[in-house]
């Protein structure tokens, strides 16, 4: 809290939104460190801004599993959920990429898994445990737990669990080189407030404790949903220079300098410092286009995805496109968004009275979208999807009716077609693929 204050009292900023980086060092709140971190700390002070950050030396990691095809066509597809109903945790299962069927194989127990990523090697597993949520005291932080996997069985393997250093993770992605693994902190709570933490990763897949924290504050005019920031997701510029944070309590897409020399802390400030987006739109995540020039945003307040030409950190808005229906009075909430492998296709999901995936075709020059369908989720609340890396299949969750839905997916015109196969698991919310 010291550093916080002093960050915001040695430079006053122009802007109603401001973000505050401290870390730690000496002793540590739980028993474990992290091995082969180095004692000495960086120090830095960027318009108003203290940068306080350990380097820690671990091996590589990417944020994405491989989509080599597997031999038989089978992979495993790990599905993370909300416990407390019918769900117990993570799900592991093996998904036939030439039917469509799915065949349980394990669950790892664990609490609010509702975001999860595979290290590049499909070694390991990160989930956040998603706490303390609408009802659950403020003083209560989220954790992360690091599991081992086995790609061959199809088993998780309990390693470990830190504190997320905020309320309500929500979102995880892995540094390029693999050293770190970034924490978006929703914080329902006013106080912490949305959050980011780095914390680094360790040779045998385990997480140290947090060495970088960033607090963002500020709000937006939507009452009950924008009184204080909300990190929603962390993401990775495509030549990994720069992490954009998208903060939907703040309007803001804040964009940083991803320096794990030690040059200028581990994270820094850029000197634009954010992309705003439309007041009281409420951006959540953000993707990059295959060939890197483009970046599609999901807007939850507004229901809305907006296209920005992207180069070397810097966002340009070019379309705005809304996810309704013409005409549609219902409640909405845009939530995660997809491209096909191909990149041709672009999917987005909106829950509320919604529930259901636009389709939209990108254009290969502009990036550009048009629309092309529109494909009911046939439950509430499709918070998460994925594509299959073949590209056959789109899987959604039902978070709120305890379903998922395979639908095949037609490659040529991207629709999805009827006739959806059915899987019944407690409030599903993520699903990442797995070669075996």
């Amino acid at each position: 809290m010291f550093l916080r204050r002093a960050a915001a009292n040695a430079v006053p900023t122009p802007s109603r939104s401001s973000a505050h980086l401290s870390a730690r060092s000496g002793s540590l709140s739980r028993s474990r460190r992290a091995e082969g971190r180095p004692a000495h700390l960086l120090t830095q002070l960027v318009k108003g801004v203290v940068i306080m950050a350990s380097v820690a030396a671990t091996h590589t990691f990417a944020q994405s599993a491989s989509t080599t095809a597997p031999a038989g066509g089978v992979y495993n597809l790990i599905v993370g959920t909300y416990t407390g109903g019918k769900s117990e945790g993570l799900y592991v299962y093996h998904f036939d990429t030439q039917t469509g069927d799915m065949q349980p194989v394990s669950v790892a127990k664990t609490v609010n898994p509702s975001f999860l990523v595979v290290s590049k090697d499909n070694r390991f597993v990160y989930a956040v445990n998603e706490l303390p949520g609408d009802n659950g005291p403020a003083s209560l932080r989220g954790d992360v737990s690091a599991f081992g996997f086995d790609a061959a069985s199809g088993q998780l393997t309990f390693l470990d669990k830190v504190s997320a250093q905020g309320n309500d993770p929500c979102y995880l992605s892995l540094s390029p080189d693999g050293h770190y693994l970034f924490v978006a902190n929703y914080s329902v709570a006013a106080d912490p407030g949305g959050s980011f933490a780095v914390l680094p990763v360790q040779q045998d897949g385990k997480l140290g404790e947090s060495v970088l924290t960033v607090h963002h504050e500020g709000g937006g005019p939507v009452k009950g949903r924008q009184d204080n920031a909300h990190v929603h997701s962390t993401v990775f510029s495509p030549d990994g220079r720069y992490l954009f944070t998208q903060d939907l309590g703040t309007d803001k897409l804040w964009t940083y300098l991803y320096t794990p020399d030690g040059s200028r802390g581990l994270v820094s400030p850029t000197e634009w410092r954010y992309t705003d987006v439309k007041s009281g739109s409420g951006p959540r995540h953000l993707i990059f286009g295959n060939d890197g020039r483009h970046a599609y945003l999901t807007s939850e307040l507004a229901a809305t995805v907006t296209v920005f030409a992207y180069h070397d950190g810097h966002m340009k808005l070019e379309q705005v496109e809304k996810l309704a229906e013409p005409g549609f009075e219902g409640t909405q909430g845009a939530a995660a968004l997809h491209l096909s492998p191909d990149g041709k296709f672009l999917y987005v999901s909106n829950r509320g009275d919604a529930n259901d995936i636009s389709i939209f075709a990108v254009d290969g020059e502009s990036g550009k979208l048009k629309r092309v369908g529109r494909q009911s989720s046939l439950g509430k609340s499709p918070r998460e999807f994925a594509i299959d890396p073949t590209g056959q299949w789109l899987i959604v969750g039902n978070q709120n009716s305890d379903t998922a839905y395979v639908f095949r997916r037609d490659q040529q015109t991207g629709l999805l077609e009827p006739n959806p196969k059915r899987i019944d698991i407690g409030s599903p919310v993520d699903f990442k693929f797995v070669a075996q």
